[in-house]
């Protein structure tokens, strides 16, 4: 008989940003998706080709209870500032099981931040306070 292998859950994770330090109650990740592009040419059977066109990656969401440090404010702030090609950070998504190994890593290129959402608050609530930072890259890996 063969060895069962359980998937992993989705709930212990950790993302590495080049130079700060966070932990996130939430990873939204991207996708990946290859443009198609048709073409035939005049002399062909009345069918189309399909040939691969550009590949696009969708933009990952990051979301934490806020803190007292400032490093994610201070990264978008510094794209606000002085636009997106000083700020390019290389970052990952590491899957972790529940024994606390790394199971799965994806490498993210030339990532920064370019939407900030600052928590709202309630009087009336317990919530914790959640902020939200979207990332645009220039496309992932998975390397493990």
């Amino acid at each position: 008989m063969a060895d069962r292998k359980d998937p992993y859950r989705q709930f212990r994770f950790r993302v590495e940003i080049q130079g700060i330090t966070a932990g996130f109650s939430e990873c939204t990740f991207a996708d990946t998706t290859t443009d198609s592009i048709e073409y035939r040419e005049g002399d062909e059977l009345p069918r189309l080709r399909k040939l691969s066109g550009l590949t696009k990656y969708g933009n990952i969401t990051l979301k934490w209870g806020i803190t007292d440090s400032m490093d994610l404010y201070k990264w978008r702030q510094q794209v606000i500032d002085t636009g997106a090609e000083g700020a390019r950070k290389n970052m990952s998504i590491i899957l972790i099981d529940e024994a606390g190994a790394d199971k799965a890593r994806w490498e993210i290129e030339r990532a920064w931040p370019s939407k900030y959402d600052p928590a709202d608050f309630n009087a009336k609530g317990n919530d914790v306070a959640i902020e939200t930072l979207e990332i645009v890259h220039e496309g992932f890996k998975r390397v493990s």
